[in-house]
């Protein structure tokens, strides 16, 4: 069994030892590489791996002769469910809010602010029509971007068709629903026909991808109309890409952070009403927070990632950055759901209702992770007071006890397998961010994880799932700081769906941010949550004086 287990390491960790390719593969190659695996074998043992490893440099070499595209994802899935746990497959009527009584303004600007709710009333009873708000919204980026550099490709052209399409439709009595002509944006890792798909990077800056990406087909079909690709960071870390460094609306001296970079900055700007990013650690929350917008991480397994780039296949999700949490249901309704080619997809209802009161809601907050001294403390705290006001019962709660900093190798393995010919060819060398703590050196030092290490780590990560499951089965939600703690990076490993948003600015006038994180599929409970809390505070309605 010890000699199984010293094959299964080293399958891996000399696959990606230039030693085993420049040369026959020595004791001495084996004993420099224990330290990195952080083993010991004797003489003898290392004599007896010789001729495997040998053998394996051989496999290492066959399968890299097979080309695969980032769109293959591994065969083993990732399956975020508990043991015992069921979702419902039910689908009941949706209930928005009344926007009956919405006008357009005398100042036209101010529809810039506007709710995808009230700018779909305006173009439903005709005040307006989708083409002069998609010229609108056009306008108002090609005036800022130079500001904010959040704007990669314009696809004017494909939103003028749509729009004038979505403006014949309702003409003729054929609507749609809520996001019928409303124009929308999209990060610049979703594949669009016709127009390039970088991932924000200098290798794949003139990238074309002949396909539309499912969450794009789904919000086209619903009538919505894409004007623009927004930047990321580069393959999706931070907010620096081959242009530049995104900006936050708020403070434009600094970054918008990442790596959904552009959506958050375009929609906290009033560039467009919303648009769509991904989170695989942090993404859509972190650039929510430092721009102050509203978004949503679905749970994992809840919108197909089909035409979108992979950085992470058991970590990454796709979701909505808007301006209020009911904007996240009208998005969210639009783009959930299995498409039949993302085998990761579950058909789980979502069922939104809009609350009225907090009474008899069970809440827990992350008490310790509260209770310490960090930059939105005050602001948080005055959070939870304002729960308990609406009714709310706030039960303390800690999360599960595992080395959760540690499970990230499953991330950084999987980033490396999703860019390893990227690697090899030294390409990665193209890239802006050459500095310790950025891909191209942790793309490099991933290829020095070992496979039985990963494969572990997704076994403490079924320990981690289960142990949440207890926790949220006597809860409906939880409370967290969007940045204290461990809780970010444990719940995009468990798949969890949360809700980000505004509460507060700094002293700097920065806006801060809290976190709310719902039950696996009840993104429902979760958006009608977060929207009670926004219809009695106004940070959401706060915007920055530059852009108004």
């Amino acid at each position: 069994m010890k000699f199984l287990y010293t094959k299964l390491i080293f399958f891996f960790v000399l696959f990606i030892s230039g030693i085993v390719f420049s040369q026959t593969i020595t004791k001495e190659n084996i004993g420099n590489t224990e330290n990195i695996i952080h083993l010991q074998f004797t003489d003898a043992e290392r004599d007896s791996m010789l001729g495997y490893l040998e053998e394996q440099k051989g496999n290492y070499n066959n399968i890299r002769e097979v080309k695969i595209d980032n769109s293959v994802m591994p065969s083993v899935l990732f399956n975020p469910i508990p043991v015992g746990f069921e979702f419902s497959k039910e689908q009941l009527p949706l209930k928005y809010s009344d926007y009956s009584k919405t006008k357009l303004p005398s100042d036209k600007n101010e529809i810039a602010f506007y709710t995808i709710g009230q700018l779909a009333e305006l173009i439903r009873t005709k005040q307006i029509t989708s083409v002069e708000l998609t010229n609108f919204f056009i306008d108002r980026l090609k005036k800022f971007d130079p500001v904010l550099h959040c704007l990669i490709t314009f696809t004017e052209e494909r939103a003028l068709r749509q729009a004038k399409i979505a403006d014949e439709e309702i003409a003729s009595g054929k609507y749609r629903g809520l996001l019928h002509g409303i124009p929308f944006g999209v990060k610049d890792l979703l594949a669009t026909k016709d127009y390039k798909t970088t991932w924000g990077s200098v290798p794949f800056k003139d990238q074309i991808i002949d396909e539309d990406a499912t969450v794009i087909t789904k919000l086209e079909k619903a009538g919505a109309v894409l004007i623009a690709k927004f930047t990321m960071g580069e393959l999706a870390w931070g907010d620096v890409w081959f242009g530049g460094k995104t900006r936050n609306p708020w403070d434009t001296t600094q970054g918008s952070s990442g790596s959904s970079a552009g959506s958050a900055s375009a929609v906290s700007a009033g560039l467009i009403p919303f648009a769509i990013g991904t989170e695989t650690y942090g993404s859509i929350v972190s650039p929510s927070t430092v721009c102050g917008t509203t978004g949503l991480r679905p749970t994992y397994g809840r919108v197909s990632r089909t035409g979108a780039m992979a950085l992470s296949w058991s970590m990454d999700k796709i979701g909505p950055i808007c301006r209020s949490s009911e904007d996240l249901a009208i998005v969210f309704n639009s783009i959930y759901g299995p498409d039949g080619i993302d085998q990761t997809i579950y058909n789980a209802g979502f069922n939104y209702i809009p609350l009225k009161t907090l009474k008899g809601m069970k809440i827990g907050y992350l008490n310790n992770d509260f209770n310490k001294q960090y930059d939105f403390h005050t602001n948080d705290s005055l959070t939870l007071l304002k729960l308990k006001e609406l009714g709310a019962e706030l039960i303390p709660i800690e999360l599960p006890v595992f080395p959760i900093n540690d499970l990230a190798i499953m991330l950084s393995a999987e980033a490396g397998a999703a860019f390893d010919e990227l690697t090899r060819s030294n390409k990665d060398d193209l890239m802006v961010r050459q500095i310790k703590n950025a891909w191209p050196n942790s793309f490099r030092a991933s290829r020095f994880i070992p496979a039985v290490e990963y494969i572990n780590a997704s076994r403490v990560r079924t320990l981690l799932i289960q142990e949440m499951q207890k926790i949220m089965s006597t809860i409906d939600l939880y409370v967290a700081p969007s940045w204290e703690g461990d809780n970010n990076l444990l719940t995009n490993l468990t798949g969890h769906p949360c809700v980000v948003l505004p509460n507060g600015f700094l002293d700097n006038g920065t806006p801060t941010s809290i976190t709310f994180i719902g039950r696996l599929f009840d993104e429902g409970t979760l958006i009608a949550f977060a929207k009670l809390y926004q219809d009695t505070t106004d940070f959401h309605l706060k915007h920055p004086e530059m852009f108004k």
